[in-house]
């Protein structure tokens, strides 16, 4: 703090006692947010290598038991093809389909301008409520979807949806990609409007086709703007609870048991919160993983672009 004296010269004040903490205040909401997210996460990684039982209060520290356990289990080894099916194809469809409503809603004319504020509409639904709006339109008694597939063949009346293991994957991955396409196509939309409008009104006075635009200066200018739905998308996928518990509670058998619900089934069916507390670490493991490749990979593509 300054201050300008009698003579003129720059005198230099000693800063208030405010004018001290002021950084300490500005971080504070940050200290206390990490704290409340490493404590509850480090008391996880500590339970996943004990016997902690809910049955047992007293527990033992047991080192890397629950996890070759959980190596060597195949309820582990599905966990791992049900997520990343899971993953593949809810993250792909949703990629594929924001990316053209993205481009449809970004022309002007009045259906845009009627659509694209109901598309936010599935975000503002928590995805439990989702679930059970769908479970209700899926209904073989009185659901309005089996009464349009009966328009088609009076057999599909009867169409089981999550009721058979068969379709409980294809309809889970229907449900997320309801409920979260909207999202890659407004980050979609976002990216387009921001796009500069020069180097396409160049390609159309050289005569240019659409598609050759949208493959050669469209899709790489939008590359930063799908990695990142890309990286959300992966990482929300990956840990996704709701949709799969409230469908089906993992089943019918273990057709929906992602790691996610395979961890809660041990924390709180089985009561074992050891071998639970190891499900959820390695989940947070691989999400890790898969982010830090995606985000390297994007820092990369924008250092070639500099």
């Amino acid at each position: 703090m300054t201050e300008i004296g009698t003579n003129g010269d720059v005198e230099r004040l000693q800063p208030t006692r405010l004018e001290r903490l002021k950084p300490y205040l500005i971080i504070l909401p940050a200290l206390l947010l990490t704290i409340g997210i490493l404590v509850p996460f480090g008391t996880g990684v500590f339970w996943s290598f004990t016997n902690y039982n809910l049955m047992r209060p007293d527990f033992q520290f047991v080192g890397f038991r629950n996890y070759v356990r959980m190596f060597s289990s195949e309820e582990f080894w599905n966990a791992i093809r049900v997520s990343s099916t899971y993953v593949l194809f809810a993250v792909g469809a949703e990629l594929i389909l924001g990316l053209i409503i993205g481009l449809l809603l970004n022309r002007d004319n009045l259906v845009t301008k009627i659509f694209r504020p109901l598309l936010i509409l599935p975000l503002l639904i928590a995805p439990v409520i989702a679930v059970l709006m769908w479970r209700l339109m899926m209904s073989t008694q009185f659901g309005v979807l089996n009464y349009f597939l009966s328009l088609i063949d009076p057999a599909l009346r009867q169409f089981p949806w999550a009721g058979v293991a068969r379709y409980a994957m294809f309809t889970v991955v229907l449900i997320d990609v309801w409920i979260f396409t909207p999202f890659i196509a407004l980050l979609v939309l976002a990216g387009l409007r921001s796009l500069p409008k020069a180097p396409f009104e160049a390609a159309q006075v050289d005569g240019a086709s659409k598609w050759y635009t949208f493959r050669k200066q469209t899709l790489p200018m939008l590359t930063p703007y799908i990695t990142i739905a890309l990286i959300f998308r992966l990482i929300d996928s990956f840990r996704m609870f709701d949709i799969p518990f409230a469908l089906t509670k993992g089943g019918p058998g273990n057709a929906l048991m992602t790691l996610q619900v395979t961890a809660y089934t041990q924390s709180f069916t089985y009561l074992n919160i050891g071998r639970g507390a190891a499900y959820m670490f390695l989940t947070w493991i691989i999400v890790y993983i898969v982010s830090k490749f995606l985000v390297n990979h994007w820092m990369k593509w924008r250092a070639k672009l500099s």
